[in-house]
């Protein structure tokens, strides 16, 4: 009698043991937002529980620590940019590429003047931005596209405020607003915004959201699995997108507002209907055009900062 209890509590030990849920860590770019829809449907219909993790989903205190986070072994993914990507190659980060989640650059030159129709009407404007580089790079390459120079142009720091910038009139046009929050913002202040996508004037197109993992753990089981239950929720978010929106609005009140929903809606179409796949040529003509630009000190094969998981 003795023995087969100890074999049943043995049994019942392995089975609880089995169906025991990996822990992993994912650390996004910022709080959470509708550009996160993707994680946040998937954690909705349980299809992290379905492959078996139990997904620890952080947002952090500082946007710039996510990929050190991962780089230092102290959470398995993060959220980032496929820009910062490169950067982070170019200084021997050990980070990798191994998912995407929007696969659409969501950069933008915005301008509320009608009589502006295509970058090539910024001759002599005032252009608000905010991050010095690589917004200048895709300002001036845009410029060159439409035949004009950078200098044909006065560029001004606006501190992250661009829609208010726009709205005072302190500038003519900014670079920098997202095509699914900042012009959905003016949108909503009862503005017409004129949208420039950069990809359409000679930026290469990029990932903008993309997840990374240490180079060390490419191989983990756990990757392979997050990305499976990711595709599992973008599917359901864009079979269910009303549905998805209203369980989120509920799981997150504080983010129920109208920007968010409109944000929410915008974003559909640019999530990554399958976040494994990559395009190396995709990253070569990003890094290509960085270091033309000289934002990077050198060229790194695409193979050493994001691989496709099988």
């Amino acid at each position: 009698m003795k023995n087969t209890l100890c074999g049943l509590l043995l049994t019942a030990a392995l089975s609880g043991h089995a169906l025991a849920a990996e822990k992993l860590t994912l650390v996004l770019d910022w709080y959470i937002n509708p550009d996160h829809a993707p994680i946040m449907v998937a954690e909705q219909i349980g299809a992290f529980r379905a492959e078996g993790l139990d997904v620890n989903i952080v947002s952090p205190s500082d946007a710039a620590l996510p990929p050190r986070l991962v780089a230092a072994k102290q959470a398995d993914l993060a959220i980032t940019y496929q820009p910062q990507l490169h950067f982070f190659a170019d200084q021997g980060l050990p980070l990798v590429r191994i998912g995407t989640l929007i696969t659409s650059p969501l950069n933008t030159v915005i301008t509320l003047d009608k009589k502006i129709t295509s970058p090539a009407g910024l001759a002599g404007k005032k252009i608000g931005y905010s991050v010095s580089g690589i917004e200048q790079a895709t300002l001036s390459t845009m410029l060159k596209h439409e035949h004009l120079k950078a200098d044909n142009v006065r560029l001004i720091n606006v501190n992250f405020q661009l829609v208010s910038a726009l709205l005072a009139g302190q500038v003519d046009a900014v670079i920098g607003g997202y095509r699914n929050i900042e012009a959905q913002e003016l949108k909503l202040k009862g503005k017409d915004p004129v949208v420039f996508n950069v990809e359409d004037y000679g930026v290469p197109a990029y990932d903008e959201l993309v997840i990374v993992a240490n180079r060390d753990a490419v191989n983990d089981p756990r990757i392979k699995k997050f990305l499976i239950a990711l595709k599992k929720g973008t599917d359901y978010l864009l079979a269910h997108p009303q549905e998805s929106w209203l369980a989120f609005a509920k799981a997150h009140p504080e983010l129920n507002t109208p920007l968010n929903q409109l944000a929410w809606q915008n974003s559909l179409p640019l999530f990554a209907k399958d976040p494994a796949k990559l395009d190396p040529a995709r990253y070569q003509a990003y890094e290509q055009f960085l270091f033309d630009n000289k934002l990077i000190k050198k060229m790194t094969p695409v193979a050493d900062y994001a691989v496709e998981v099988h």
